[in-house]
């Protein structure tokens, strides 16, 4: 079984596919089912489903996950 990873508020995310302005970088501004990200590039907002973001994330750039899942 594949393991689903955490995100929390102020990650920041690389994705596979660039976005159109250039940038690969998305910060975490929502959580829940559905993911709220913001371009770092254009700044840009966009919703997107976890279970999708799980499969378009490429690595965590930053994370602000609690000290004691960090380790």
């Amino acid at each position: 079984m594949a393991v689903i990873r955490k995100y929390y508020l102020g990650d920041i995310l690389w994705l596979k596919k660039q976005h159109p302005c250039g940038s690969h970088e998305w910060k975490v501004i929502r959580t829940g089912a559905d993911m709220k990200l913001k371009c770092m590039g254009c700044e840009r907002e966009v919703w997107i489903e976890r279970r999708e973001l799980h499969k378009r994330v490429k690595k965590v750039v930053l994370s602000h996950a609690p000290e004691e899942e960090k380790e």
